[in-house]
């Protein structure tokens, strides 16, 4: 597909529904209220949902969003690499044929939808975006370049990390002359963090475990310290990144209890490890360097099969 063919969907379509996955991170919701912001400044009507609700810390994405009465016509799934990725609030959406339209960046993406667009090098879904409203031609409005921004920045870790490319950067550059507030944008995904979440990072720092002669690295976030913590769940974002930041590490290991025997995995890698096939393992996948599955069986079950893998790929 060609951006062209992508533009000539929305002209023809209307009624749009926009799926973004589970447990909701900057730069799905970012790219999937900016389309759906695009969409209804063409004249069209347009909703976003989540099978998750909205995180309070992303209310600067949907402050202004209102949800509008239709019947849905055309369903497009944005930052979504599998059907198992839209939660059980949205699974009637995993069925063939019931998405028409992917727009995605993971290198795993499962093409299950009628139509896909996958830029697999590209740093964020939000990037591909903008691409798309810029092929346009039409004018992008300060609050979707708002979203645009978030979804580039949090995708690339205020821009750390690998899949930062020169793209994402000068997409940014365009996007902060639209007048958007970049600076209360990074500092409130980056650097504002409650008194719960320091409490995890404490508590899982501390008993971080090192495995493979220190070439690996996991932390365990249980129900009983999320819930003890007494934040929102996407407060835990960011989280992922701490096994990784241990010198010598080459596969940080992030297991995160979902129910009491389902267990979200965020695996994140140095250059000698790919982390999205270390994750097709499990039925998942994502980047290179960051990707992401869930296991289901007990907490000492479910470690092992990651240590196995782990062991493994060390060698």
């Amino acid at each position: 597909m060609t951006f062209q063919d992508i533009l000539k969907i929305f002209e023809e379509n209307d009624n749009f529904l926009i799926l973004t996955h589970k447990s909701p991170d900057g730069d799905t919701l970012g790219s999937g209220f900016a389309l759906c912001a695009f969409l209804r400044d063409m004249g069209k009507k347009a909703n976003v949902v989540n099978s998750d609700n909205f995180p309070e810390r992303y209310d600067l994405i949907y402050e202004s969003y209102y949800p509008q009465e239709f019947d849905v016509k055309y369903v497009i799934a944005v930052d979504i690499a599998d059907t198992n990725l839209l939660g059980s609030n949205l699974s009637k959406y995993a069925e063939e044929g019931a998405i028409d339209l992917c727009i995605d960046h993971h290198i795993s993406n499962k093409y299950f939808a009628k139509q896909s667009y996958v830029e697999a090098d590209a740093s964020a879904a939000a990037l591909i975006m903008y691409k798309i409203f810029k092929a346009s031609g039409r004018k992008i409005s300060r609050q979707i370049a708002r979203c645009l921004y978030t979804g580039i920045a949090t995708d690339t870790g205020c821009f750390k990390y690998e899949n930062t490319t020169p793209q994402a950067h000068i997409a940014c550059a365009e996007l902060m002359s639209y007048g958007i507030d970049f600076a209360y944008i990074n500092r409130k995904m980056f650097d504002v963090k409650s008194k719960g979440r320091l409490m995890v990072e404490q508590s899982v720092t501390a008993n971080m475990e090192y495995y493979c002669g220190g070439k690996c690295s996991m932390i365990v976030l249980t129900k009983e310290l999320m819930e003890k913590s007494g934040v929102d769940a996407a407060e835990f974002e960011g989280l992922a990144s701490i096994p990784l930041s241990v010198e010598g590490v080459k596969i940080g290991i992030t297991v995160k209890q979902r129910h009491e025997n389902v267990f979200k995995i965020s695996v994140r890698s140095d250059d000698e490890i790919d982390a999205s096939a270390f994750c097709r393992e499990f039925g998942g996948g994502g980047h290179i360097r960051a990707a992401g599955c869930e296991i289901t069986g007990s907490l000492e079950e479910v470690k092992a099969k990651l240590l196995k893998q782990a062991e493994k790929v060390l060698g």
